[in-house]
């Protein structure tokens, strides 16, 4: 997908609801039931601005009902935003339950501060009154959702304002959902051998989460290779080397191998039109094929709203994709390494490719040797990666799982902490080979472990910064998964 196409406001179907019965009926001063309705409206539009509408007018009859479901399927709206203007015959919001494809809903219902009447002897009071039953109107659909029965429905009730925060949210999740669903994965080229535990079923993948998975050849890994002009070659290598600290024992022609392996990862992954790239950077193939691991991360990944994951690991590589659609940001792949249980910490990191380009923390990233590798036979051992001290700030951790054909999404909150900040250590870079940081997590660290691994999990996870739990239960609750926020 483009960037365009994934960086666009989420767009929604509006289902307002009111009651033939009350339309016409009007009061001398404060004009007809539809008229103030209107004004309403206008309000509830008002108030979505962040979101691109689809709205066919106030459903008043069955007819109303189906042009909205016409509408809100030819528009291919995100999820669909439905309120009870007051109460109203259901005919039309049962037919709409039944009969609207299966598109996600929020269903609102919103208090207001106080009435607009004092009594209901005066007749503009009284069609105030009849205007004012929102919350009777929402409890006789209520049953209905449950009666029809239609999955994918989110009930949220609270003021204007914070039933609006609440549909942003939900927006955001709906979009991700969409997006994924256009979205395609490139596993290069087999599973992880080394990780079963990361197997996820392809066709329940597609079937289930929405992406279409491309199997990329090493033949083309290599072809790719080949084909990098000098001039680009030097051009990468120059903007690492111009940005980042090259450390003295790093050998130049093993740094433009990996700048090459790097390279033909980008050109592979615009190729194929690929937004979620799942790099076996353990494979032998790839070290036949490269020489090394790519070691960098090319900016057209966040340009293009994609992200490069290594291990081969689908899940965690989805993951990663979820939290870079909901937040738009750097998003790092960790897995946590070790429990210091003195300071309340675990440390967590990867090696392989991982996102360093945040900019307010470049002067984080010192290109440095892959010593994990520099003692193998291959052309390349020893070739470089940008290593990374992962940002500080609290952070969102979360991870995708399969379990009998049914999927785990985990969460949980973590502080990354500076290194001027880490009880083991002041120096920022401690493990060498890998992008890393030292975590505290909000829940005492033995704690949250043992109930992650009593969850049953892989070692992968994926980090944002910011607090992303919200959108994330939203998104977990549309797609169907079991969700798992620790706190």
């Amino acid at each position: 997908m483009n960037r365009t196409d994934k960086t666009r406001k989420a767009k929604a179907g509006l289902l307002l609801i009111a009651s033939p019965r009350f339309k016409n009926l009007s009061g001398p001063v404060r004009g007809t039931y539809h008229d103030r309705k209107l004004k309403v409206v206008e309000d509830i539009k008002a108030s979505m601005d962040f979101l691109d509408l689809a709205y066919p007018g106030i459903v008043y009859q069955k007819e109303d009902a189906v042009k909205a479901m016409d509408l809100f399927y030819n528009e291919k709206v995100d999820f669909i935003v439905a309120e009870f203007l007051s109460w109203s015959e259901d005919f039309a919001w049962i037919r709409f339950l039944r009969d609207c494809p299966d598109i996600p809903m929020i269903f609102t219902n919103v208090a207001k501060p106080k009435m607009t009447f004092e009594t209901t002897l005066d007749e503009d009071d009284f069609i105030d009154y009849l205007c004012a039953g929102t919350l009777v109107g929402s409890l006789e659909a209520s049953g209905s959702i449950k009666r029809a029965p239609r999955k994918n429905v989110k009930v949220v009730m609270g003021t204007r304002e914070q039933v609006t925060e609440k549909i942003r949210i939900f927006a955001d999740a709906a979009r991700a959902r969409a997006i994924l669903r256009q979205s395609n994965v490139g596993l290069m080229a087999n599973m992880n051998e080394a990780m079963w535990s990361t197997y996820i079923d392809n066709y329940d993948l597609f079937t289930k989460i929405g992406p279409e998975i491309h199997y990329l050849p090493y033949s083309d890994y290599g072809a790719a290779i080949e084909a990098l002009t000098e001039e680009e070659v030097k051009a990468y290598a120059d903007e690492l080397t111009g940005k980042y600290e090259m450390m003295k024992d790093v050998e130049y022609d093993k740094f433009i191998g990996c700048v090459k392996a790097t390279l033909a990862i980008k050109k592979l992954a615009e190729k194929n039109d690929i937004d979620c790239y799942v790099y076996n950077d353990i494979d032998q193939a790839t070290f036949r094929t490269a020489g090394c691991r790519a070691g960098f991360y090319p900016q057209w990944f966040n340009e293009n709203v994609s992200v490069l994951v290594p291990e081969a690991d689908i899940g965690a590589g989805l993951a990663t994709y979820i939290l870079k659609l909901l937040s738009g940001k750097n998003v790092n792949f960790i897995e946590p390494f070790h429990i210091e249980d003195d300071f309340g910490t675990f440390a967590g990191g990867h090696a392989g490719p991982n996102d360093h380009n945040d900019p307010a923390w470049q002067q984080n990233v010192i290109i440095s040797r892959d010593v994990r590798f520099a003692k193998t036979s291959w052309k390349y051992a020893g070739a470089p990666f940008a290593w990374y001290r992962i940002s500080p700030g609290m952070k969102t951790v979360a991870g995708l799982f399969e379990e009998d054909g049914k999927y785990k999404l985990v969460t949980f909150l973590a502080e990354s902490l500076d290194a001027k900040d880490s009880p083991q250590s002041s120096k920022k870079h401690l493990l060498a080979t890998y992008t890393h940081t030292i975590f505290k997590p909000v829940v005492p660290v033995k704690e949250l472990f043992e109930q992650v691994l009593k969850i049953g999990t892989t070692q992968h996870f994926a980090v944002v910064d910011g607090d992303y739990r919200a959108e994330l239960k939203d998104f977990a609750e549309i797609m169907g998964f079991e969700f798992f926020d620790i706190r």
